[in-house]
């Protein structure tokens, strides 16, 4: 049988890489896409090889640290708590997981693009994708992949107070939304598009040089960018040649 620390480990990693494939699948429904095919190929700095590459890096960073994690906390007990845990708990964990992972990763990311180091040395790869889609989610720099996602993860677990059952389903379920988030189709009943106003067209804003120094928000909620003045709202128009564009809101520009 599977022990949950494996399957915390990598079931998040198969998850990354299923629902990506779904929406490479996707791809040819161009009168969904933010982007052209065109654009995806000819605006994008890196090669697709060398993005699912840097991807498998960082999924590779990222088990090793979950594993000495799951060795350094663990308890034998883990799994009767979880059953005698109430709904109420499961709940305040998952939302207190959620809030730390959005905290975190909010300054983290803000802070390396005004840092100018730090955004041109370590930042910048993964805004070499100007043309977002699902599988480069996470390409980034192995340095940022570190500090924004392993550790933002890490101090989720640590301070929701989570057990390895319960970091199945989270982490599985944040990894989904991050690759909804770069995804780059604006598919019609997406609950992840109704649930969240943090989206793909949201995230989508901020690859875009207009957008960079606004929308930092990831991957769930926008209330530090609201709060701190960084949100920058978007309309989304129909483009002449098919598909959507995403634009700063009427309201924005005007101010």
């Amino acid at each position: 049988m599977v022990s949950d620390e494996i399957l915390g480990t990598f079931a998040p990693i198969f998850v990354y890489w299923a629902y990506s494939g779904i929406y490479i699948m996707l791809g040819s429904l161009d009168n969904y896409r933010l982007h052209s095919r065109k654009d995806e190929d000819e605006k994008n700095l890196v090669s697709k090889s060398t993005v699912v590459k840097g991807v498998l890096l960082q999924q590779s960073v990222q088990a090793v640290v979950a594993i000495i994690l799951f060795a350094v906390t663990g308890n034998p007990d883990d799994a009767l708590t979880e059953q005698k845990s109430s709904i109420l708990v499961l709940v305040r964990q998952f939302l207190t997981g959620m809030m730390v992972l959005d905290t975190w990763q909010y300054f983290m990311h803000r802070y390396m693009h005004h840092n100018k180091f730090l955004y041109r040395h370590i930042h910048s790869q993964h805004h070499r994708l100007v043309v977002p889609y699902a599988f480069g989610a996470l390409y980034n720099h192995p340095v940022e992949g570190l500090l924004l996602d392993t550790i933002g993860g890490a101090l989720s677990f640590l301070i929701s107070g989570m057990s390895p059952r319960m970091s199945i389903f989270f982490f599985s379920f944040a990894t989904i939304k991050t690759v909804d988030d770069h995804c780059g189709l604006w598919l019609p009943g997406n609950l992840f598009h109704v649930l969240f106003k943090n989206n793909t067209a949201y995230h989508d804003v901020h690859h875009q040089l207009y957008g960079s120094k606004y929308n930092f928000s990831q991957p769930f909620f926008v209330m530090w960018d609201r709060i701190l003045g960084t949100y920058m709202p978007y309309s989304l128009v129909q483009r002449e040649e098919g598909g959507l564009e995403v634009t700063p809101a009427k309201e924005w520009k005007d101010e």
